[in-house]
């Protein structure tokens, strides 16, 4: 069945499995079309919580946000998305990207060699597991034959943030998904870029892009945007990202400075129409969904996460 358009969903975690099942919940009974995971870090790792969480929902779409290719082999992949596509048949869409060197390097203790190449090979080989089954795949990075029983038809979306990732994610994958990128740079840089990739393969393939924003219905604004300012921090400070945001028109970045501007552009906040005004920016950029990370900030956050599940509930944007 073909995905909705125009639609926006969510990403939240909590400490614990329990607790990100329990959001996710949440999220389902307010009609929320989508929620997404990230890798995590070291906390409870995403495939198995929406697996759990799969279990629990009716409808809400699954996804992940991504999972880190450089620190799973493509075969344990497979059978962990197999596993949460049976828990939520149809619910499910498998994002993976390789991260960024820090990470990698630093944290994992593996060379971020290539990483274009490793995952295009990936996606490659998730390709043929979701599509036939039968795995027979000799690269640069991967040797791999196997057979996927009762092949499940799992959407692969990937992570992008400069032009060539877009590229590649329209050539090999089901879609793109951005991360903390102003609607402007996704409009004039992603998705061109997304659809070039998509001429290549041919066969009338329509990728969907994914944007990111960081969102609260609230009466704080100032608190919602504080804590969004701060979240933005860490991003600023890494070189790909400062340039995405200096070619998105905030070159202040460069710099490691979190302006106004940007923070305007990323951080949706206010009424129900103010935030439908912000989400509605990034769909007419070209987005066909906005992933929003709810911001848990003011005197009652519990009762603003509520609103914000309300309005994404509606789906009219």
């Amino acid at each position: 069945m073909p995905l909705a358009d125009r639609v926006a969903g969510i990403h939240i975690q909590g400490q614990t499995l329990p607790e990100t099942v329990a959001l996710i919940r949440r999220a389902d009974q307010a009609n929320v079309f989508s929620v997404w995971l990230t890798s995590g870090g070291l906390g409870p790792d995403s495939l198995s919580t929406l697996a759990v969480a799969g279990s629990q929902t009716q409808q809400i779409q699954l996804g992940t946000s991504i999972v880190v290719t450089f620190s799973r082999h493509p075969i344990a992949m497979i059978q962990q998305a197999i596993a949460v596509e049976q828990t939520a048949p149809g619910r499910f869409r498998l994002g993976i990207g390789p991260s960024h060197r820090p990470t990698i390097e630093n944290t994992y203790g593996l060379p971020f060699e290539r990483p274009l190449e490793q995952v295009r090979e990936y996606a490659t080989i998730l390709e043929q597991a979701f599509h036939g089954g039968q795995i027979d795949f000799v690269g640069k990075r991967f040797r791999v034959h196997a057979r996927v029983p009762t092949s499940p038809a799992i959407p692969v979306y990937l992570s992008a943030l400069r032009p060539s990732a877009y590229e590649l994610a329209g050539e090999v994958a089901d879609g793109a998904i951005s991360w903390v990128s102003p609607s402007a740079y996704l409009r004039d840089i992603a998705k061109p870029a997304l659809l070039a990739g998509a001429a290549k393969r041919g066969k009338g393939t329509s990728p969907r892009l994914v944007g990111h924003a960081f969102g609260l219905v609230s009466d704080d604004t100032a608190a919602v945007k504080q804590l969004g300012r701060e979240r933005l921090t860490g991003y600023t400070r890494l070189p790909f990202y400062q340039e995405m945001f200096a070619a998105a028109g905030h070159p202040e970045a460069r710099g490691g400075v979190v302006s106004e501007a940007l923070v305007d552009d990323l951080v949706l906040t206010g009424s129900e129409a103010q935030v439908s005004q912000g989400i509605r920016r990034f769909l007419d950029a070209g987005c066909e969904e906005l992933i929003v990370s709810l911001l848990p900030a003011g005197p009652n956050p519990e009762a603003a996460i509520d609103r914000t599940l309300k309005l994404l509930g509606q789906r009219i944007f």
